[in-house]
């Protein structure tokens, strides 16, 4: 096992867990156990950095976007002539796109439709418990998310029983597409955002908001943006806009922030959160 450090200036472990891109942390011993796929990191901040130990230090290394220069995403935010997201640049500077699996992130955003962010943790959970491997990290035991090949071979009954709801057979369905070969996540990777938003589409149950999803935090396309009804609400009142249908909001924020689009929906979504939970 290693242990390795991370600048903290751009990089704040907690409001990067909590912003709605990953759903498999918990809080562990002053810091956080993040799982991915089947590898496990504790994070914690220590002097001015993040201290990182994992088994796997390359993977994380690589997980957490240690590549990218996040003071230039910053700067162009806080310069970005619009108020709401320089506010948010500022309060969310910390805040990382994580370079997450593709399979997990699939399953996970199909999880994600229509619900609560407590409500997908715990459903996720009870998938893993269910169908991962049991393992154990620093006395802490914990379960891998488990292959698509696993996931085709349960039936719809099952995943309801687990709170999925409508999403069952969406699962079924999607799981014997990736399983059976019918689309290759990794080599649709190759392709431009938009087309590969579109093999996306594809699949049962997958809609535009759940493919911008997948795209930013499981191929890491910056140049996109989803919308749900926090980032529609902050359309309305802190950009003043009009539109009313979210692929158009979604274009519109293509627009004037391109190659950032990600990073800033990432910000104002973290920035307008924190604002209401401060609230109450």
């Amino acid at each position: 096992m290693k242990n390795f450090y991370l600048d903290c200036k751009y990089f704040n472990i907690k409001d990067t867990l909590d912003c709605g891109q990953i759903f498999r942390y918990r809080s562990f011993n002053d810091g956080f156990l993040v799982f991915s796929g089947d590898k496990v990191c504790y994070a914690k901040e220590e002097n001015g950095q993040v201290a990182i130990c994992s088994f796997d230090e390359e993977y994380f290394k690589n997980y957490f976007d240690v590549s990218t220069d996040y003071s230039k995403i910053n700067s162009f935010a806080i310069s970005s002539g619009y108020g709401i997201v320089s506010r948010s640049a500022e309060k969310a500077s910390g805040v990382r796109i994580l370079r997450q699996q593709k399979e997990e992130m699939l399953f996970s955003f199909i999880i994600s439709q229509n619900n609560m962010i407590p409500r997908i943790k715990a459903i996720i959970e009870r998938t893993c418990k269910a169908l991962g491997e049991k393992r154990e990290f620093l006395g802490e035991e914990y379960y891998t998310f488990p292959s698509a090949k696993i996931l085709a071979e349960q039936s719809i009954d099952f995943y309801k029983e687990l709170g999925y709801g409508y999403r069952a057979s969406y699962m079924v369905e999607v799981a014997k597409a990736v399983s059976e070969g019918k689309i290759d996540l990794e080599k649709i990777a190759e392709l431009p955002t938009e087309e590969l938003k579109k093999a996306l589409i594809s699949l049962k149950g997958v809609g535009a908001k759940v493919a911008d999803c997948i795209s930013l935090f499981g191929y890491h396309r910056t140049d996109s943006f989803p919308v749900d009804t926090w980032i529609e609400k902050i359309y309305r009142e802190d950009f003043c806009g009009t539109l009313k249908d979210r692929k158009k909001i979604a274009e519109w924020f293509l627009n004037e922030f391109k190659e950032y689009s990600g990073y800033v929906q990432q910000y104002v979504f973290y920035y307008k959160r924190s604002l209401e939970k401060d609230e109450n």
